[in-house]
């Protein structure tokens, strides 16, 4: 179309008129918002946001889990710590094991000690319904 149609058209739209291939004969244009047009390639550019990256990672075990077995479940902890992950650790009840949280809490504990060189507590263990749970953040 001429171009007093369309910038016109661009005009009666509020758009704006860009020119897409000025080698062609006739040169091509685009009717676009440009503002939001750079506001997207922009957005591009910058890739995802980097802390929407990082995850928690949540290891579970029960308040009787035995020694061994929580060994082998602070090794993951540690890979994901290492991995720059954070780390919840829960500890679940079952039946009336819920009457004696303070086996959970031990358990946490243990488990912060065993890890202490490579993370620190960010949320300290507490009691949401049957489980305990804990947060781990890498040092």
């Amino acid at each position: 179309m001429p171009l007093h149609e369309a910038l016109r058209q661009v005009e009666v739209q509020d758009l704006d008129l860009v020119e897409v291939a000025p080698d062609a004969q006739p040169p091509v244009c685009r009717m676009m918002d440009y503002g939001k047009f750079r506001y997207e390639q922009k957005k591009k550019q910058h890739g995802p946001n980097k802390h929407a990256l990082v995850e928690i990672k949540e290891v579970k075990m029960g308040s009787r889990t035995d020694p061994h077995d929580v060994e082998h479940k602070v090794k993951n902890i540690r890979k994901f710590i290492g991995e720059g992950q954070r780390v919840k650790v829960s500890v679940f009840f079952r039946g009336r094991e819920i009457t004696h949280p303070d086996l959970g809490r031990q358990m946490l504990k243990g488990v912060v000690v065993l890890v202490q060189d490579v993370a620190k507590v960010d949320i300290e263990p507490r009691l949401e319904g049957r489980n305990m749970a804990m947060l781990l953040t890498p040092k």
